[in-house]
């Protein structure tokens, strides 16, 4: 008895800590990731999740920011991605910018606005040193099914968007592009490393490193004044 009773207790002990250890996946819902906040030492950024688009999301406004890691040495620039035509790029072609990268998609309830805005601030700071990266992705409720050329005439045409666009890209799982590797690795980000929905947003500075990770739900033009920042740096 006496030892059955410690091996029970053993048992609970060990996994207590386990559990403990793992709190992120114990305690969460399956549906709404645990959420850790932090003062980045760079930017503090409001949002609030409450988009139709984001099931399971009601998240009252707070404070996000995100301490980009310094485990590795790697930058942006060391990357080479194919574009909307399959032709490679190197993006060391964007040294010296500060570029704004978005994985995008034409279905989506943030579709209109994120475009218009992008494009808005692509015109207003691209003489000034500002790229934006647009990376479809079909991984959130297939909202980009279609093919690179209607992709990229739904952009060109309907918000007249002249930043680059990217071919069709996976943002997680196994299939994760490498550069979508190296940006979530660099930013954790206030739902660990997933990206959770279409038009998530990456900030990275004029050395290639990223600086901030934004929810889908922060706008554009609420990330206005962290761009100029890094424009004057």
């Amino acid at each position: 008895m006496a030892s059955s009773m410690a091996f029970s207790a053993a048992t609970f002990f060990t996994t207590t800590q386990a559990r403990t250890a793992n709190s992120n996946s114990f305690f969460a819902s399956p549906s709404i990731p645990f959420i850790k906040s932090s003062k980045s030492a760079f930017f503090q950024n409001g949002f609030s999740l409450n988009s139709s688009n984001l099931p399971g999301f009601v998240v009252k406004p707070r404070s996000f920011s995100v301490n980009a890691r310094a485990a590795t040495e790697k930058t942006i620039y060391d990357f080479t991605v194919k574009d909307i035509d399959r032709k490679d790029v190197p993006l060391s072609k964007f040294k010296g910018k500060v570029l704004l990268i978005v994985n995008v998609a034409s279905r989506c309830g943030l579709t209109s606005s994120n475009y218009s805005e992008l494009a808005r601030l692509y015109e207003k700071y691209k003489n000034k040193g500002l790229e934006v990266l647009a990376f479809p992705c079909n991984q959130f409720g297939m909202q980009e099914p279609g093919s690179n050329q209607e992709i990229k005439k739904f952009a060109c045409t309907r918000f007249k968007a002249e930043f680059p666009i990217f071919d069709k890209v996976d943002v997680n799982g196994p299939f994760t592009a490498p550069v979508y590797q190296f940006l979530k690795s660099s930013a954790g980000g206030f739902l660990g490393d997933l990206v959770k929905w279409n038009f998530e947003k990456f900030l990275v500075d004029k050395n290639g490193k990223v600086i901030e990770r934004y929810p889908p739900t922060t706008s554009p033009f609420q990330i206005e004044k962290d761009i100029q920042r890094l424009l004057a740096a």
